[in-house]
Formats: C-alpha cells, sequence, structure tokens
C-alpha cells in the first residue's frame, strides 16, 4: 500500500484551455535533463527547449568543477590574495551552500573540493581509472585543515569572493538542484505555470497536469530495496515543491574489500559510514532539498534528525539495519504532509 504526500497549499490554478502534455529533453552535468508541460499544442515548443538548454548552460559556465574554464574552475586555480567578482546567480548559490555549511556544523562543505578529488570523485584521478587508490590518513588530515569555510571571504557589495590559497570549491550538491529551480524560473518566464521539472533525478513541479492531476512522483528508494522488508513507498504531489534525495548507493568504489561512498564527511576527510542509505528533502527549492539532503546524510540518523527538526525541514531518512531491514524516521514537517 503506497502512502500519499501532499502540499499544504493548493492553487487553484488551471492549465489553459486545449492543454496537452509536451516532453523535452536533454543533457546537462553529466546527466539528462526532462521537462513536462500541460501547454497548448501551438506552444513554441522549439525556442523553449533551446531556452531551457541555455538556462542549464550557464549554470555549468558559472558553476561546474569538472569544466576548467567555468568561473569556479578559474577561482580554484588563482593564485592566493586574489578576489574574483563572481556572476550574481554564483554568488547567490555559494552564499546559501555558505549558510547550509554554518547551520551543519560543516557536515556540508563547498569547500571540500580537495577531498572529493583526493577520493577520486572529481574530474581527474577518477576512482574508476586504473592506479587509483584511497587516500592516507595523512593526506586526509592535511586536506581538513585547508577547506574551512569561514576562510572564505564573501563581499556582498562588489559580489567578490577572495582565493585565500589552493581551496577548492566543489558545489556539486547544489548546483543540480539549482539548475532545476533555473528550469522553473525560466518556464515561469516564459508564461508556464504547469510543469515538472527534472535534472538527474531532482524534481520540481507546479500547478497540474491537463486531466486535473497534480504531478505524482514516486520517493527515491535505494536498489536493494526489492529483496528486503522496507517501509512501504510513498508518493508525492509535487505541486510548487521541489524533492531531492542523497543516497549512498549512487556513486562508489570498493579497495582492500572497503566500500567508498562518493559522500564525504568534510569534517573527519572520510566517506560516510553511518548506515544511512538515503535521505530525502521536500522543500519550495530545489536547490535547498539538494544541499539539505546532503548535510542531513552526512550527520546521520540522529544528529541529521535535530537539524531537520531545527530547520523546519520536511526530511525522511532511511537506515539499513544490517539484517536487509529499514528503519525510516520522518521529521514533523514531513509527517504533517502525509494522507493529510
Amino acid at each position: 500500500m503506497r502512502r500519499v504526500l501532499l502540499p499544504h497549499y493548493l492553487s487553484d490554478a488551471v492549465p489553459p484551455e486545449q492543454a496537452v502534455l509536451h516532453d523535452l529533453r536533454g543533457l546537462s552535468m553529466g546527466t539528462s535533463w526532462s521537462v513536462r508541460l500541460a501547454a497548448p499544442d501551438a506552444a513554441d515548443l522549439a525556442n523553449l527547449q533551446q531556452g531551457l538548454q541555455q538556462q542549464l548552460d550557464d549554470v555549468v559556465a558559472q558553476m561546474s568543477h569538472w569544466e576548467a574554464d567555468s568561473d569556479l574552475g578559474r577561482f580554484n586555480r588563482a593564485p592566493a590574495g586574489t578576489r574574483q567578482v563572481l556572476p550574481p546567480a554564483f554568488f547567490d548559490v555559494l552564499s546559501f551552500a555558505l549558510e547550509v555549511a554554518h547551520a551543519s556544523g560543516a557536515a556540508y562543505n563547498p569547500c571540500a573540493g580537495v577531498l572529493v578529488n583526493l577520493w577520486g570523485f572529481g574530474p581527474t584521478g577518477r576512482y574508476d581509472e586504473p592506479g587509483h587508490t584511497a587516500p592516507t590518513p595523512a593526506q586526509l588530515a592535511q586536506a581538513c585543515t585547508s577547506i574551512q569555510p569561514q576562510t572564505l571571504a564573501l563581499d556582498a557589495a562588489t559580489r567578490s569572493v577572495c582565493q585565500p590559497g589552493a581551496l577548492q570549491l566543489d558545489l556539486s550538491a547544489v548546483a543540480k538542484g539549482y539548475g532545476v529551480d533555473r528550469l522553473a524560473f525560466y518556464l515561469q518566464s516564459q508564461g508556464y505555470h504547469h510543469y515538472l521539472a527534472e535534472v538527474g533525478g531532482e524534481l520540481r513541479g507546479a500547478g497540474i497536469k491537463p486531466d486535473g492531476q497534480p504531478w505524482w512522483v514516486a520517493l527515491e528508494q535505494p536498489p536493494e530495496r526489492a529483496a528486503a522488508r522496507a517501509p512501504e513507498p510513498i508518493v508525492l504531489a509535487l505541486h510548487g515543491l521541489a524533492v531531492a534525495t542523497s543516497g549512498d548507493y549512487r556513486r562508489y568504489f570498493e579497495h582492500d574489500g572497503q566500500r567508498y561512498s562518493h559522500t564525504i564527511d568534510p569534517r573527519t576527510g572520510w566517506p560516510i559510514a553511518n548506515a544511512l542509505a538515503s535521505v530525502t528533502v521536500i522543500h519550495p527549492q530545489c536547490m535547498a532539498a539538494d544541499a539539505w539532503s546532503t548535510a542531513l546524510t552526512v550527520l546521520g540518523p540522529q544528529a541529521g534528525l535535530r537539524l531537520a527538526e531545527q530547520q523546519g525541514l520536511a526530511a525522511r531518512l532511511l537506515c539499513r539495519n544490517g539484517d536487509g531491514t529499514y528503519t525510516e524516521t520522518l521529521s514533523s514537517a514531513f509527517r504533517s504532509m502525509l494522507d493529510r
């Protein structure tokens, strides 16, 4: 039996007359994106597709740690003491990322790019390339001394940031969610108010479908769920909401019999090992759902739930018990949306 999540606010706006479903798709950020749209047949889909792609291309040009000539790439290579003026979107995303870093006690840290690279989850020296080995404790300890968020000096008046020296930004845990928000903002600006936007599995929805139904989505489950006694699945009406899930099963490698997740605890330098299989966060902004789901995953079941309650986050934490079963923990805000 499925459980149902409903938003607290339901708009009475309906799609235009003669609206039908349209599907637009593309590639960006090393993954795919899609938009499902309720609009008339006469909609200018070719120009809309181009505009949506441009939104994500702009995010990549500013915030990608994979593109050497991105604004982020240039900052990461800048000499110590260099101050760089950032595009407005980059500055806003970095400012928000630092807010989450502060609130989470640096469990989420946009300054931890050096750790991502050491573990082989960055653009070079990849974990899936021949010869890659896990970093040594000494390397991790040294890296952890140079990634403190407070060393990053942002100046809102000039929209600039100073490179303290060899600091490596990595916004991969927030930029994809921001990309979803950019798709949503662009659709709204073009007069489209009934859509489901997605980048790499993270989603944001607004309005309803032509048949009057909301955009129903199933919350992500770990891939081994079919063989486990897991909680009943949950479907969510994405109506003015976004959803993001952080899971330890997405990317990992094994070394000397040890499994290393791509989610790294910036406080210790090590991949997480706290038994959390996944964390899902529901929020009006996908950027926020993206960053908070990462922070809660790193904190673990108890501390993660405490932070979710402090921040008023709708969060679901799914923890492995070690016997093929799961323990599901829901925040108060999440529970308030269940079968209202």
